[in-house]
């Protein structure tokens, strides 16, 4: 088994300990940084006057305070760098994994279930030890969250389906199109009208994505219709999340980081009897005669599909994670330029063949993406 691998299980280990902390802060709260005291505060009871420790320590040395500000901030810009690099790194594995598990079992509703149900042994034990606080739920907030775990499910399969059916590349220039979709619902199911300038960075969207499939040299129609599937799921997933939700408590310890984790584990439940439906249990034939080929071990066929759903929980996290440190403008180009290195690597790790039409697609199409970020995140500001 290729050393790499087992570096790239520590690198998940260590990321999912550090993850705990503070992991998952809203977006809409990602600019607040909360003021926590260094040491109690001395409340002087009869007379009414506070006296802070931290600000008897400003008024003595404040040549100190400047250099701590200093190492925080350092700290701080080196923490979100670690981020950046860690989503980046976990999503390029995660498409590595997945289209060669793919490549070599062509089961892609088996072993998306697979990959999300991997996602429950990270946050079950951390549930389980105390870890990280466990969600409460009552029977009407899982009401709630079904349909937003069923959105959730259509986002992975649909992407799992189109890694398999086509190239990887392919299918990150269709997942640029989501906006579009996004728009669309929006507007049919909340009624959003948004401003015109939004509406016209749809354009070079649509218009990029149609000439890298029409220049597409692996084009499927498989591959376009569940890319677009993923798309529509995750459309769904937001603006349902925002009907559904906004306003309203849904459990206890439901912060972003269990909200996920809910819907992990909901979608797992899900896919096992849609997996069955479709594939039966041809995946684990599938599985004995790939061994049999000499081609894989049933350890390092067994490995190559955990880390395939250790990285794709993992990516996630750590995306939760930069969004938490940046504000949504650095946010939405580290997305844009993460969606390029993931076509880059996927292109150079299989030896896809890009053609000139397909690449000026998809940098319209990528350009069009960050675009449309910077003009919804301009009219929310008005």
């Amino acid at each position: 088994m290729p050393s790499y691998r087992n570096v790239l299980l520590a690198i998940v280990a260590v990321a999912a300990t550090f993850s705990t902390a503070d992991a998952f802060v809203p977006s809409g709260q990602s600019a607040l940084k909360p003021f926590v005291a260094s040491s109690p505060a001395k409340v002087t009871a009869g007379v009414g006057t506070v006296k802070s420790a931290p600000s008897t320590a400003l008024a003595v040395s404040g040549g100190a305070v400047e250099a701590d500000a200093s190492k925080s901030s350092l700290g701080e810009t080196l923490q979100t760098g670690s981020y950046f690099a860690l989503w980046y790194l976990f999503n390029i594995a995660y498409n590595i994994y997945n289209k060669q598990a793919l490549n070599a079992l062509a089961f892609p509703w088996t072993i998306a279930t697979i990959q999300m149900i991997a996602g429950c042994f990270y946050f079950v034990p951390l549930w389980l030890t105390g870890i990280r606080a466990a969600p409460k739920l009552s029977g009407s907030d899982l009401k709630t969250l079904f349909p937003i775990a069923l959105c959730h499910t259509g986002v992975h399969v649909g992407a799992v389906i189109a890694l398999g059916a086509g190239a990887v590349s392919f299918a990150h220039i269709v997942k640029a199109s989501e906006p579009v979709v996004t728009c669309l619902l929006n507007g049919i199911i909340l009624k959003e009208v948004l401003p015109l300038p939004v509406y016209m960075t749809l354009l070079p969207i649509i218009g990029g994505v149609a000439i890298a499939s029409m220049k597409e040299l692996s084009f499927t129609v498989l591959a376009l219709a569940s890319a677009m599937l993923s798309n529509v799921s995750s459309a769904a997933r937001g603006v349902l999340s925002k009907k559904t939700m906004s306003g309203k408590k849904i459990g206890e310890n439901m912060d972003a980081q269990n909200l996920y984790a809910v819907l992990t584990a909901m979608s797992s439940l899900i896919l096992i009897p849609m997996m069955l439906a479709i594939e039966g249990t041809g995946f684990f034939g599938g599985f004995k005669n790939l061994v049999a080929t000499g081609d894989f071990t049933n350890k390092s066929l067994s490995l190559l599909l955990l880390l395939g759903g250790l990285t794709y929980y993992a990516y996630n996290e750590v995306a939760f994670l930069a969004l938490g440190k940046v504000n949504p403008v650095t946010h939405a180009v580290g997305n844009t330029i993460k969606r390029v290195v993931i076509i880059v690597a996927s292109v150079i790790a299989f030896k896809t063949p890009m053609s000139t039409g397909s690449i000026i697609g998809s940098s319209i199409a990528i350009a069009g993406t960050l675009l449309y970020s910077l003009a919804m995140n301009a009219s929310k500001k008005k």
